[in-house]
C-alpha cells in the first residue's frame, strides 16, 4: 500500500480528490460516444517490435473490443468519422468531427465525447474543436505512440483513460481535452514535444490540467482562456475556412517568402519567428507590404517551444501592422486567425482575439 501512495503521488493525483468508479451493474452509466479519426492507436505494424506501421488500418469496434473493463465505466459506443494517419488530417474532416460532435452533446442521451486520433497533429485538433463545440460536457482527444499491433501497446489505456474523463462530472465545463500517458492536458496549453516518446505531450508553460490514472483522476487548475460556450467562433453551415499559411523563420530569411504565399491565395500568414517572434528587417517590410497591398494579415509566432511573443518589442507592431500571437504556437495561431478571418474580422480586431482566445 505505502508503494502505491507513491507512484500516485509522482502522477500528481495524490492531492486530488481522485474518482473511483463504481463497479455496481445496477447504476446507470455515463453514455460517452467514441469518434474515431485513425492514427497510430488504430495503426498496424508487420511485426510487434517494429517502428515501422502504417496508420488509421483497425475500426473503432475492434479498439473498443481491445480495451477490458471500458464497458464497467461507461455505456461506450463508437463511430468512425474518418481512418487517416493525422499528418493528412483536413480542414473537412474538422468540420465534420465538429459538426457532429455538436449534434451529438446536443441530445440528451450523450454525456460525453471521445476523439481517437493520430498524433502528429492532435493538439490542432483538439484546439480547433475547443473554439467551436458548443456545449458545456466533457471532450477528450486520444490517441497512442505506439500502433495497436506493438509490444506494450499503450492505445487500450490511453482510450480507457479518455472514456473515464469523459464519463467524469468533475470534467463538465472544463473545454476539451487531451490525454495521453496517464496525463490531462488543455487543449489550447498543450504541444507534442517528442517525436517517438509515450511521454510525448506537455503543456510546458502552464502545467498539465490533471491526472489520470486507471480511470481514477483529479484535476490541478481551470482553463483560463475563452472556449466552447463562451467561444464567438462557430462553424455551422462553414463548409471551408480562409487559406492561413505557415512560414519558418531562419538566419538571412528571405522575403520573397511572404510574396509567394500571398500571389498563391493566402489571406494570413502565420511567422515562426525567431526569439520573440521576429524575422529579417527584408521580411518584416514585405509583412507591411502583404497586409498594405493585399489585405493579408500576419501573426508574429516563434519557432521557440516555450514563451511568449510580445508586443511592440523590438518594433511597434501596428507600424507593420503584424499581431502578436502570446503564447500560443504557429499552428495554433494559424486555427485562430482561420477562424477570425472566416467571421470576417479585421486586423483593428485581431490582437484582441489573440490576448482572449
Amino acid at each position: 500500500m505505502k508503494r502505491f501512495k507513491i507512484i500516485v503521488l509522482l502522477l500528481g493525483i495524490a492531492l486530488l480528490p481522485i474518482r473511483g468508479f463504481a463497479q455496481d451493474t445496477d447504476t446507470e452509466l455515463p453514455n460517452i460516444k467514441i469518434l474515431a479519426t485513425g492514427g497510430t492507436i488504430a495503426g498496424s505494424a508487420a511485426s510487434a517490435t517494429s517502428g515501422s506501421y502504417s496508420a488509421g488500418q483497425i475500426g473503432i469496434q475492434t479498439m473498443i473490443n481491445a480495451v477490458p473493463g471500458i464497458k464497467k465505466i461507461a455505456d461506450v459506443s463508437g463511430e468512425q468519422v474518418s481512418n487517416v494517419g493525422s499528418q493528412d488530417m483536413t480542414v473537412e474532416i474538422w468540420l465534420k468531427l465538429a459538426n457532429r460532435i455538436n449534434e451529438l452533446l446536443a441530445s440528451d442521451d450523450v454525456d460525453g465525447i471521445v476523439v481517437t486520433h493520430g498524433t502528429d497533429t492532435q493538439e490542432e485538433t483538439a484546439y480547433f474543436l475547443s473554439l467551436v463545440v458548443k456545449s458545456d460536457k466533457p471532450v477528450v482527444t486520444t490517441g497512442s505512440m505506439r500502433s495497436s499491433t506493438s509490444i506494450s501497446a499503450e492505445g487500450p489505456l490511453n482510450l480507457y483513460n479518455a472514456v473515464a474523463i469523459a464519463a467524469d462530472e468533475n470534467a463538465k465545463g472544463k473545454g476539451v481535452m487531451l490525454s495521453l500517458n496517464d496525463q490531462i492536458h488543455n487543449a489550447r496549453d498543450v504541444s507534442k514535444m517528442n517525436t517517438t516518446n509515450v511521454n510525448s505531450f506537455a503543456s510546458p508553460i502552464k502545467g498539465m490540467l490533471g491526472g489520470v490514472f486507471y480511470g481514477r483522476l483529479g484535476f490541478f487548475r481551470e482553463p483560463n482562456t475563452k472556449f466552447g460556450k463562451t467561444s464567438e467562433f462557430s462553424v455551422t453551415g462553414i463548409t471551408k475556412l480562409p487559406r492561413v499559411d505557415i512560414i519558418y523563420a531562419y538566419t538571412d530569411m528571405s522575403p520573397d517568402l511572404i510574396d509567394m504565399h500571398v500571389k498563391a491565395g493566402a489571406e494570413g500568414i502565420v511567422i515562426a519567428g525567431v526569439g520573440n517572434g521576429n524575422m529579417t528587417e527584408a521580411t518584416l517590410k514585405a509583412a507591411k507590404k502583404a497586409y498594405e497591398d493585399h489585405g493579408v494579415i500576419i501573426v508574429r509566432s516563434t519557432r521557440v517551444a516555450t514563451g511568449w511573443v510580445l508586443r511592440d518589442n523590438e518594433f511597434k507592431d501596428d507600424d507593420y501592422h503584424t499581431v502578436v500571437s502570446g503564447d500560443l504556437n504557429p499552428a495554433k495561431a494559424r486555427i485562430l486567425l482561420m477562424l477570425s478571418l472566416s467571421k470576417g474580422k479585421k486586423l483593428t480586431e485581431m490582437q484582441q482575439l489573440f490576448d482572449t482566445y
